[in-house]
């Protein structure tokens, strides 16, 4: 956290992994954000999972998203939350569909990706960076991972 955000004799209480992994785990729509190829943003949400320590989602092969991650893997995730914010930043790649992801989307969205009437690109983020916070005390919540 900045210096500026944290006034003197702040007490910090570093949040434990386990509670951004639960916030990744049963969040309903991810907001993914990637970068056009003439550099400006886009952010679209999107459902996914947090499974294997990793954000999986998918979108269709030819949608804005797909094209910039094809283009730049850089991404950032963000949950919807601002008031329990978590916001991961890592690179997609795009993967093949298999039965664990597909079990698990059917189990939190009642969808099978392999069943799915259109065409669906699947993408994993592996964690490069997470941080996270409460809104109701980030000057002594602010937690920051970094991952290898």
């Amino acid at each position: 956290m900045p210096a500026g955000y944290t006034p003197p004799g702040t007490k910090i209480e570093f949040l434990p992994w386990e509670w951004a992994a639960e916030r990744l785990e049963r969040s309903r729509n991810y907001w993914v954000c990637t970068t056009r190829t003439d550099g400006r943003p886009h952010a679209a949400p999107v459902w996914g999972l947090w499974l294997d320590q990793a954000v999986i989602f998918s979108t269709d092969p030819n949608s804005l998203k797909a094209r910039n991650i094809d283009a730049q893997p850089s991404i950032t995730v963000h949950l919807e939350s601002g008031d329990e914010a978590v916001i991961v930043e890592g690179t997609a790649e795009r993967i093949q569909l298999n039965q664990e992801i597909d079990d698990a989307y059917h189990a939190k969205y009642k969808i099978r990706l392999s069943t799915f009437p259109s065409p669906a690109a699947v993408y994993k983020i592996t964690p490069a960076k997470v941080m996270a916070w409460r809104e109701q005390d980030f000057v002594n919540s602010a937690t920051r991972w970094k991952f290898e």
